[in-house]
Formats: C-alpha cells, structure tokens, sequence
C-alpha cells in the first residue's frame, strides 16, 4: 500500500513536468519574398519581377522548391522552402542575400516600393476579422485603422511572422479625364513627374546658425511645407506654365478623392463590411502558445477601439491542437481514478481480511485460558478429597 501511494504521488507531480511533444520538427522553412508593382497585371509581374527573383534564387544552399505567386492587383509572393532541420535565420540571410543581387533587374517601380524578406508560412495561423456591428463605418475605414493601430503589435508578439490585412487603406486617388488631357496635350508621364517633384520633404535648414557674428543669440530652425496631405493640395500641382502667365494644375485634368488604395480584395464579416487581418505562424515557434499571446492581445486592443468597432477571431488553426491535448489530460485523469479505486479497494479488502483473523486469535486465546482454568480448578478439588 505504501509501494502504491508513494507511485501516485510521483507520478503526479511528474506529469506536470512532462513535455507536451518531444519528435523533431518535420515541417520545413519557409522564406516568403514580396514586392509590389503598382498597376501591373499578373503577366507583367511574372516576366518582370518574379522570373528574375527566381533565376538568382536558383541554387541557392538547403532549398527543396519554390514557388510564385502573382496578382492582378500588382503583388507578387515568392514562396522558396528549405530543407528540414536548416535554420530559419540562415535561411533568411541567403535568401535577403540572393534578392539584393536581383534587384538591379527589377522595375524602378518595383525596388523604390520595397522588396521585403519574412520568415513565415504560408497558411495563415489565425483570421481577425474588424467590423462595425451596426454598420457606422465601412470597410476603407476599418481596414486602415488595422494598418495603422493593429498590425505593429501583432507583429511585435513572439511566434508572428507576418502580418497582412486583406483591403485597401486610405490613399489619395488621381482619377485623369482621358478627354481633357488629348486637348490638352498632357500624357501620364508628365502628372506622374509634377506629383513626384512636388509631394516632397523639403528642408529648411536653420537661421542664425554656426558660425554667426557676435551678438547673434537665437537660431531658429525653419519648418517649409511637407508632403501634401489633402485632396485640395494636391489639386494645386502645377502641371504646366504657359508664356501668357496662365497654369494648368491637376484639377483641371483629374479628379481628386481620398478613397481606398485598391479596389480587388474586399472583406466581410457575415456579410458585413470588415478588415480581415492574417497572422503567419513564425517558422519553428509554438502555434498554441503563439495563439495564447496573439488572444491575449487582441484583448489588450480591444480597449482602445472606437465606439462601434469590434473584433471577432474567424479562424484559428489550433483548436484542433488545443482538443487533442484536453483529450489526452482527459484520459490521464481517468487513468488516474481508475488506478485510485482499484488501489483503494485492494487496501479495504486486506484490512477486512485481517480483522477476522485477529478476531478468532482472541477467541481461541479465552478458549484456551477458560480451559486452564478449569483444569486447575478440578485439580485442586482432587487434592482436598
């Protein structure tokens, strides 16, 4: 019986110190290549920009295969997946290593965008969706608060590998009438260059810096007018000066709003308007243990959400991992009972059977003392007669 307890006790405070999976890993790397050409169709991105990715990336140390994928909004992911057991970090830095050498290839458009390098999967782990329940803002909206206020987080909690919301953010649209630039005489290539050169960062320099003459006490920094933020701004670009003294601006050619970036992905939560927010499990983290943080901020951001502005967690990957363990803690506990009962009855069982004995051990001890004493008894009556 003591054998028996001093089992469950070890065994009980062993368990918690058991390890929830001791195989190796046997899902491979993954290194996910992203760059963006704005306004290109599929076609034009795969003989443009994912057919030289893929020729420097040919050869490359510990890759199984890769693979492309192109949209019609302008965005091209090249998935490159390495062998089992490489590490991800290396893997990263050979393959950061081998578009650095693409990129004297790609479109001007392409590079000054941004080529980025990300270790993640390419199933998302976790879906976001944000949403306004009774419809008080709309999905423009909703999406670029997730942008500005959400995706910095997430992206900050240990196991996230990428971040991407599914819509467009704000941005200011250019909308040219075809007509009044054939009268005109205005091609695209000349508004693309007045907004370039106009929409700029300029310095000022400062006022009575070093070296200044004696007497000189102040120094005043100068703040000139930055980018152009509204859509009236950006209809007093300048296009053309004519020699009579008259200008052609912008407005007088297009048509300026602030509306959605891009029009081609478009979320909805149970039909309605959302931001549908992706999070990439990090190569060789912990999913449930990623989910546990990702929830746990979620919750965080919550707090701070404007009036009529929720989120609900469409998808996670690992509530099949999460039931599969419960079951297992179920069986254990079971196991466990199941080993206390039949423990229990066997100790019941030996005390019952020792009272008995005791029992017809005393028994037979009177017997034996009643029968002395009466022999004695009877002896001492002989000897008196």
């Amino acid at each position: 019986m003591v054998i028996a307890l001093l089992m469950v006790i070890a065994g009980t405070v062993s368990i918690l110190q058991l390890p929830v999976a001791q195989y190796p890993n046997i899902v491979p790397p993954e290194i996910v290549v992203q760059a963006t050409y704005v306004g290109a169709d599929a076609l034009t991105i795969e003989e443009s920009v994912a057919t030289p990715l893929e020729e420097q990336m040919s050869g490359v140390d510990n890759m199984n295969y890769m693979y492309s994928v192109n949209a019609n909004y302008g965005v091209m992911q090249l998935h490159v997946i390495f062998a089992v057991g490489t590490d991800p970090n290396t893997d990263q830095v050979l393959t950061q290593l081998r578009v650095s050498q693409a990129n004297a290839t790609l479109p001007a458009d392409v590079t000054q965008f941004g080529v980025t390098v990300q270790k993640s999967y390419s199933a998302p782990l976790m879906l976001v969706s944000l949403y306004s329940p009774k419809g008080t803002y709309d999905a423009t909206f909703l999406t670029n608060y997730a942008i500005i206020n959400m995706v910095d987080p997430l992206s900050r909690v240990t196991g996230v590998g990428r971040v991407q919301v599914f819509g467009g953010q704000y941005a200011l649209r250019c909308w040219v009438k075809p007509d009044r630039l054939a009268q005109l005489g205005v091609t695209i290539t000349d508004i693309v260059n007045a907004i370039n050169t106009q929409n700029t960062v300029n310095p000022g320099g400062q006022i009575g810096g070093e070296p200044v003459p004696r007497g000189q006490e102040f120094t005043y920094t100068v703040r000139a007018q930055g980018r152009l933020e509204t859509p009236d701004e950006f209809g007093e670009i300048v296009l053309r000066a004519n020699p009579d003294g008259s200008v052609l601006r912008l407005r007088d050619v297009a048509r300026l709003e602030l509306a959605a970036q891009t029009y081609t992905l478009v979320g909805r939560y149970n039909g309605s308007p959302a931001a549908v927010i992706a999070l990439y499990q990090l190569p060789g983290s912990n999913a449930v243990e990623t989910a546990n943080l990702v929830r746990k901020e979620l919750e965080e951001l919550r707090a701070r959400f404007p009036g009529d502005v929720t989120q609900s967690l469409s998808l996670d990957t690992t509530q099949s991992v999460r039931e599969g363990l419960r079951e297992i803690v179920m069986t254990l506990l079971i196991a466990i009972g199941l080993v206390a009962i039949v423990v229990g009855h066997v100790c019941l069982s030996c005390c019952r059977e020792r009272t008995p004995r005791n029992q017809s051990s005393a028994t037979r001890t009177d017997q034996a003392a009643r029968s002395a004493s009466r022999a004695s008894v009877g002896i001492r009556a002989i000897t008196e007669r």
